[in-house]
């Protein structure tokens, strides 16, 4: 079972939280953060780190090596432990603009956008990818899942 607290200053995703339980196996509480910028940051981060000169939507950024559906196990990442006994998975930071873009152009809401781009970005840092299509698939359903579980779905 995982428990997971997603730290934001921003946003409550409490709900996310819980949603992500049974989702994943970890012998440990784990801890993530999101953080939401604006495009000239989110573009910045972008080619900084992927060498990519475009806004996106959210980026990832995992502190372990996990690969999909993987147990994690606390004793394998004892230095990534915090002072809470919390094991620290990474960062998600959203383009504020661009969630709000895409909520409009798929028409559902603002929230919504949110909700599913922390999800995606939890998932990349638990080992997901979509770079190839049978990873693209095992993603979207982990994602569509987990947002079920909170009442969020593709309208």
């Amino acid at each position: 079972m995982i428990n997971l607290n997603i730290y934001c200053d921003e946003h409550d995703f409490s709900n996310l939280e819980k949603a992500f339980l049974n989702e994943f196996l970890s012998d440990i509480p784990l801890a993530c953060e999101v953080v939401f910028c604006d495009e000239e940051e989110i573009k910045n981060l972008n080619f900084q780190t992927r060498n990519i000169n475009s806004v996106t939507d959210v980026l990832s950024y995992p502190t372990l090596s996990v690969g999909v559906g993987e147990d994690i196990k606390g004793a394998d990442y004892p230095y990534d432990i915090d002072e809470e006994g919390k094991l620290f998975i990474g960062s998600i930071v959203i383009c504020v603009k661009r969630a709000k873009e895409q909520a409009e152009e798929f028409g559902h809401s603002y929230e919504r956008e949110l909700y599913y781009l922390a999800t995606h970005g939890v998932c990349h840092l638990l080992g997901y990818d979509h770079m190839e299509e049978g990873d693209k698939a095992l993603m979207r359903e982990k994602e569509e899942k987990v947002l079920s579980k909170i009442n969020i779905k593709r309208q």
